[in-house]
C-alpha cells in the first residue's frame, strides 16, 4: 500500500508541477523541515529530501516516507513611465493574475544495511509564472500588452526532478551520496509577438502552447559528524542538460535551450543543547552557465541564436540560517532567515517583466508534531519580502532609438506547506 501511494504521488507531482521563484527561480528550500529553517538542510538528516539537498544525508535518515504539498502565492507587478510610442505614451502598470499554485513533493529512504541506504526524492526545482492582462496600451497597431504584443502577456515554466539516491557510510560518522537527476520541464509563452522583428524564427517565438523537454544531471554529497554536536555537509549539482524547447526555438538562445544551472551548497549544524540546534548553509547558483538565462538583453544577435538575447541573470550567493527548538517529545519549533542575491540587473528589466525573480529576503517559521504512532505532521510558512528593480526600457531600442523611461518589476511571496511523514 505504501508503494502504491509513492507512485501515485509521483504521478501527481508530475502533473501539478511548480512555480517557485525565490532564490532566482530555485526554491529557497526543499522539504517542509528545511523550509521552516530558511532552507538550511545541507548538514541535516531528519527527512528523505537528500536528493534535493545533500544525498549523503540519506545514510543517517533511517527508514521513512515524507509526503508534502505547498500553497504558493507569488504577487508580481510591472510598471512603465516616460516611454513614448508611435501614437502616444506607453506608460502603464499591471499586476499578474494566477496568484496561487499547489506544489507537491515526496521523499523516501530505506536502510539496506548498516552502511548503505537507498531512496528517492521527487521535487519541483523551480519555475516561473506570469499572467498579465493585455490591451492597455497602443504601440501603433491597436490595443497591446505591456511588451506591445497581442492578447495577454506571460510565461509558464515548470521544472520537476526525480532523484533516486544511494548513500553510503564510509565510516560510522561520515557518509557520501549520489543522486542521478532525471528532469522534466514544461514551458509556454504568450503575447511576445512584438519581438518577432528580432527573432531568428518568429513562428517559434510565442503562443505555441506548452512544450516540454527532458534532461539529466547528477548531485553528489558528503556529510560528517565531526563532533557529538557539530555536523558538516557539502553537495554539488552539475548543470542539468535538457533537450530544446522546439516550439520556442526563436525565443531562447541556442535554438530553444533552457538548462538548469550548476549549483553547490555547504552547511554546518550545531546542536548547542539537546533541545536547541542552529544550522547555516551557503549556496552558489551559477546562472552564467546557461546562455538563455545569462545572455544580456541587448546583444547584436537575434533571439534563438547561440549568443542571442537572454534575461541577463547573474550568478548569486544565498545564505540560509535556521534554528530548531525541541519543546517536548511531541513538539519541535523552527524559524529561519534566507538571503539571496537578486540576479536581475537594471539593464535587463524589460525582458524580465515576464520573469521577475527579484526576491532577496525570506522569513520562515514551522513546527513538527509527533503523533502517538510515531508519525510526524510538519508545517511551514514562508514570507518573501517585496523587492523591486528599475531600469530604462529597451522597447525604444527596437524602434530605432535608445533605452528610455523607467520600468519597474516587483514581487513578494507567501508559502504555506504541510507534510506528513511515517516511518517504516
Amino acid at each position: 500500500m505504501k508503494f502504491t501511494r509513492v507512485f501515485t504521488f509521483m504521478a501527481l507531482a508530475g502533473l501539478a508541477g511548480s512555480a517557485f521563484a525565490t532564490n532566482g527561480y530555485f526554491s529557497h528550500g526543499y522539504g517542509m523541515k528545511a523550509m521552516g529553517m530558511g532552507g538550511a538542510a545541507t548538514a541535516s538528516s531528519d527527512d528523505a529530501f537528500g536528493g534535493a539537498n545533500n544525498p549523503a544525508s540519506m545514510a543517517f535518515a533511517g527508514d521513512r516516507y515524507d509526503l508534502g504539498a505547498s500553497l504558493f502565492n507569488p504577487n508580481r507587478s510591472a510598471s512603465r513611465t516616460g516611454v513614448m510610442g508611435p501614437v502616444g505614451p506607453l506608460d502603464m502598470s499591471v499586476d499578474s493574475d494566477s496568484n496561487y499554485f499547489v506544489m507537491p513533493e515526496f521523499g523516501m529512504t530505506k536502510q539496506m544495511s548498516p552502511e548503505m541506504a537507498l531512496g528517492v526524492t521527487v521535487y519541483g526545482n523551480g519555475g516561473m509564472n506570469t499572467d498579465y492582462a493585455g490591451g492597455q496600451i497602443n504601440c501603433g497597431m491597436g490595443p497591446a500588452n505591456m511588451l506591445c504584443g497581442q492578447g495577454d502577456l506571460g510565461v509558464d515554466l515548470m521544472q520537476l526532478i526525480v532523484a533516486p539516491t544511494l548513500a553510503y557510510k564510509v565510516a560510522p560518522n561520515h557518509s557520501i551520496g549520489i543522486s542521478p537527476l532525471l528532469g522534466y520541464q514544461s514551458f509556454e509563452a504568450v503575447g511576445l509577438q512584438a519581438f518577432g522583428m528580432i527573432s531568428s524564427d518568429p513562428t517559434k517565438l510565442t503562443n505555441n502552447g506548452h512544450d516540454d523537454a527532458f534532461g539529466f544531471g547528477v548531485r553528489i554529497g558528503y556529510m560528517g559528524k565531526i563532533t557529538p554536536t557539530v555536523t558538516i555537509g557539502a553537495a554539488y549539482a552539475s548543470k542539468m542538460n535538457f533537450g530544446e524547447f522546439d516550439e520556442y526555438a526563436g525565443l531562447f538562445a541556442e535554438q530553444g535551450g533552457f538548462d538548469i544551472p550548476e549549483n553547490y551548497n555547504l552547511g554546518v549544524a550545531w546542536q548547542a543543547t539537546p533541545e536547541f540546534k542552529l544550522a547555516l548553509d551557503y549556496q552558489r547558483i551559477n546562472y552564467s552557465g546557461v546562455n538563455s538565462i545569462a545572455n544580456q538583453s541587448l546583444v547584436p544577435f537575434p533571439l534563438g541564436a547561440d549568443n542571442g538575447p537572454g534575461f541577463g541573470w547573474e550568478d548569486i550567493d544565498v545564505w540560509k540560517l535556521g534554528a530548531e527548538y525541541i519543546v517536548n517529545q511531541q513538539l519541535t519549533l523552527r524559524a529561519g532567515y534566507n538571503h539571496g542575491d537578486n540576479p536581475i540587473t537594471a539593464a535587463n528589466v524589460t525582458f524580465n517583466i515576464i520573469a521577475p525573480g527579484v526576491i532577496e529576503d525570506h522569513l520562515t517559521v514551522g513546527f513538527t508534531y509527533t503523533l502517538a504512532s510515531g508519525d510526524e505532521l510538519t508545517m511551514s510558512y514562508v514570507h518573501a519580502f517585496s523587492n523591486d528593480v528599475s531600469g530604462a526600457s529597451i522597447l525604444p531600442a527596437f524602434m530605432g532609438g535608445a533605452p528610455a523611461g523607467t520600468e519597474t518589476i516587483e514581487m513578494d511571496q507567501n508559502l504555506l506547506g504541510i507534510q506528513y511523514s511515517w516511518k517504516m
